[in-house]
This record gives C-alpha cells, sequence and structure tokens, in this order.
C-alpha cells in the first residue's frame, strides 16, 4: 500500500505513469501458448489448444432448420418496433400467453434514451401488442367517438430479416469446430481456466487472447491504442487467423462486445455466440462522470481500493478462495494507464439495438444473479431485442461467474454447443422462438439448462 502510494506520488511529480508499457510478468512460454503480431509492434498472448482426438467424426444428422422473418421498424420519436412475422415456408399459429393462437408477434420496446414527453401516437393499437408503457392493449376498440384523433408515424428507418440457419450439434470430435474465449476489462485469458482446461480434455479446440495491455499481451504507449475499434480489429485478426467453419464465441463483460462485432461481421463463419454477463443491447459511450476519468497517477494511488471494490463487486462471496482466484487468473491486474484508455475508449454507436437485432445466430445468456455490475434487466432487455436467444441465471455466481461456478458454467456451455432444434415437421420449435414475448425470455425444450434457475419474467 505504501509502495503504491510513492508511486503515485512520484507519477504526479514527473508526469509519467507507473506500469505504463510493461504487459503482466509471465513464466517461460509453456505448450499451448503462441504470440501473435496482429500489427507491426502490437503483439498479444494466445493460448491455443488443438487435442488430439482419437477419432474423428463428421456432423451426424440434418440439424435443424430455423426460418424467421422480422420486420424493425425505428421511428423519429426514439421507438423500435420489432414484428417477428413467422416462418414463411411453413406459417404457423404462434402461441400466445394468454393461451389463444395469433398470426405473428409484434414486440414494441423503447430505444436507450425515450422521448422526454411522449405523444398518444408512441402507441401501437393492436390487440394482443405489447406498447412501450410495458401494458398490453385490450382487444376492444374505444368507441369511435371517445378516440382521439392520431397522426401517421413516420418511420425513420425500416429494414427486414428474412434468415434461415442450419443449426447443428458442435460436438467434440468434429475438426471444424472451434471456441473463441474473450475476457473483459482488467481481465486476461487466465480468467477462463476452468473452461479453458475442461472443453480442451473434452476434445475440443479451443483460442483465447490476451487483449492489448492485458495477461502477457503488449501494452501501446498512446491510449488510441485501446479504443473499441482498435481492439476489435485485434480480435478480428485473431478470429480470421484461428477461425474453422464452424466457430462458438464465447465473451465475458466487455467481451461480448466484440462477440457481437464478430458475429454480425461474419454471419457464416460463427456458428453459435455465448454472451455471460455482457448486459443490454445499447451503443457504448463512455460515462462523462467515472472514477476512471481521474488522472493516471491518482489511479495509480487508489489501485488498491479499486482492486477491494472489484472483489466485493465481481463475487458473490469476498473470501480467501476469491482473492486467491484474483491472484492466480491475472484478473483486474493491469496498469492505471491501460484501465483508464479501455474505459474512456469504449465507444461503438454502431452497436445499437438495431445491430443486436440483426443478429441471427443462436445466442446463449449466463447471468449470474449477484452481479452488481451488470443488472439482470440489462440482459433481459438483450433477450428480448435478439432474434433467437436464451438467457439462463446462476443463482450462486456474480460478475465473474465463470470462475466462481465454473462446473455449473461448463456444463450449461456444452450443452449449448451440443443442441440443435427439432427438425421434423411436428417441431414447434420456431413457434416458440417467435412466440418469446417481452415478459419472459423462453428456452426451447431441446435445451434445458438444467445447471441453473428458470428465467425470471421481466419487470
Amino acid at each position: 500500500m505504501l509502495t503504491t502510494l510513492i508511486d503515485g506520488f512520484l507519477c504526479c511529480l514527473t508526469g509519467k505513469s507507473a506500469n505504463v508499457v510493461v504487459p503482466i510478468e509471465t513464466s517461460e512460454l509453456a505448450d499451448g501458448y503462441e504470440f501473435v503480431e496482429v500489427k507491426p509492434g502490437r503483439i498479444l498472448r494466445v493460448r491455443h489448444v488443438i487435442p488430439e482426438r482419437v477419432a474423428v467424426e463428421e456432423p451426424s444428422g440434418p440439424g435443424g432448420s430455423v426460418h424467421c422473418k422480422r420486420k424493425i421498424t425505428v421511428y423519429r420519436n426514439g421507438q423500435l418496433l420489432i414484428e417477428n412475422l413467422g416462418n414463411l415456408a411453413r406459417p404457423d399459429r404462434l402461441q400466445a400467453q394468454n393461451g389463444e393462437t395469433e398470426a405473428n408477434c409484434t414486440v414494441e420496446v423503447e430505444l436507450a434514451e425515450p422521448p422526454s414527453n411522449p405523444t398518444p401516437d408512441t402507441k401501437v393499437e393492436r390487440t394482443g401488442s405489447v406498447t412501450s408503457t410495458g401494458r398490453a392493449r385490450s382487444g376492444s376498440a374505444p368507441e369511435s367517438s371517445q378516440q382521439p384523433r392520431k397522426r401517421r408515424r413516420k418511420p425513420k428507418r425500416m429494414l427486414v430479416i428474412d434468415s434461415e440457419r442450419k443449426i447443428t450439434s458442435c460436438k467434440e470430435t468434429h475438426v471444424d469446430v472451434a471456441l473463441f474465449f474473450i475476457h473483459g476489462v482488467g481481465g486476461s485469458l487466465d480468467i477462463w481456466g476452468s473452461q479453458l482446461d475442461f472443453f480442451s480434455r473434452l476434445g475440443y479446440e479451443v483460442i483465447a487472447p490476451d487483449l492489448a495491455g492485458h495477461g502477457a499481451s503488449s501494452a501501446p504507449k498512446i491510449a488510441a491504442a485501446y479504443t473499441f475499434y482498435a481492439l476489435a480489429e485485434d480480435i478480428r485478426a485473431i478470429f480470421r487467423r484461428y477461425a474453422r467453419k464452424r466457430n462458438i464465441l464465447i465473451g465475458h463483460s466487455y467481451g461480448v462486445s466484440f462477440c457481437t462485432f464478430l458475429a454480425h461481421e461474419y454471419p457464416d463463419q460463427v456458428h453459435k455466440v455465448v454472451m455471460i454477463n455482457g448486459g443490454g443491447p445499447t451503443a457504448l459511450e463512455p460515462s462523462l462522470c467515472s472514477i476512471f476519468n481521474l488522472p493516471t497517477c491518482v489511479l495509480h494511488c487508489l489501485s488498491p481500493c479499486l482492486s477491494w471494490s472489484f472483489l466485493k463487486a465481481g463475487f458473490a462471496h469476498q473470501g480467501k478462495k476469491e482473492k486467491q482466484l484474483l491472484k492466480d487468473r491475472n484478473a483486474f491486474n493491469v496498469s492505471s494507464f491501460v484501465l483508464r484508455a479501455m474505459m474512456s475508449g469504449q465507444y461503438w454507436p454502431e452497436g445499437d439495438e438495431v445491430y443486436h437485432a440483426e443478429i441471427t445466430v443462436p445466442i446463449l445468456l449466463v447471468h449470474g444473479m449477484y452481479d452488481k455490475f451488470v443488472p439482470v434487466e440489462e440482459d433481459q432487455r438483450m433477450a428480448e431485442i435478439l432474434l433467437l436467444a436464451f438467457l439462463k441465471i446462476i443463482n450462486e455466481g456474480s460478475h465473474m461467474v465463470m470462475m466462481e461456478c465454473p462446473e455449473n458454467v461448463n456444463t450449461l456451455l456444452h450443452e449449448f454447443f451440443l443442441w440443435e432444434p427439432d427438425s421434423g415437421p411436428k417441431s414447434k420449435q420456431l413457434a416458440e422462438i417467435t412466440a418469446k414475448r417481452p415478459e419472459t425470455a423462453k428456452t426451447p425444450p431441446a435445451f434445458n439448462g438444467e445447471a441453473t434457475s428458470e428465467t425470471p419474467k421481466s419487470k
């Protein structure tokens, strides 16, 4: 503690921050670790394990095809309307929550910043639809004499997504499957230690990079090296280097944004995505009133307090086990300069609700119930926006749930990797997916996720 204060005081006097460009010290290069130069002078440490498979088995069975069509309308008053139009090839009638059937299902939500003075035309007068106030409209319309005159709203943007995806089981014996693990701010690839060991022993090929300035990767001197776009290009380079035919992305916290970016940019190569405590589908924007806006030397002096706060908020329990996990897994062990640059560089205006609604890959949302960084309502909102998403909550976990509850997380991820929708004509899979309403995020029977609790209803 005293050493930290002295270093911070010298940092303020000299104007030079301590530990700016030196990454975390690491031991000799072990088996499974590589150093990849994504750009001249920009080197990332990557753990890459290709297990020796006893038998190579090609994907068996046809898998399942999901053909969905949805219409997304963005209005000038900041309202987002998502209409799930159902299956064009086989127009099943969807089952509503009240037991009745309807031809399609409409979900209406507001953007991150709704208008301060909503007008009457911000609601949709449609039986069974959900309005911006969160209440369902009744089927009986008021008398024409009492009904106020409504102006026809002009959409600001409208797009139609007509997608048909073949979703197959990704077994450990399939050589065309690769798993990518992406950590968040302050972490390293070591936070995935339990998952990397578990899935590599099963026979999966695993790839996990250290972000720039984290773990044993190089730490550039300039803050521009840690913007979202700079880090996203690093992850793109890693993905293009190691990608197979079917790739599964697993992201945690800030790493979820990079998974979303890759799923949007490479929809044919990204087969499934797992988002762990990633938050809502809103555009990234640094906070103007944040402790991370303080000078680097001040943050360096406060680093013990920040580490204690991270332990308090990132884990459901704060015992010797959790402290040792932080130490062993290099979590929240980055320089003050890198931490400040990472937090101020989280600017990604393209990643809004519409951007997320356009993603067509199956997505598993995992949330630790005691997470103090990401409220459960944000992941519930993500489940509402995404086309094909399953939300599962681990009651015993917090923000670092993959370190706290590795067995539950590993089991849940493995079940999702092996999951595929039913392909027979009697399947109700598509109906269950497209009938998903804002009040709850349903999980199809084919993917039980027994390691976690049932998804609670949104408020």
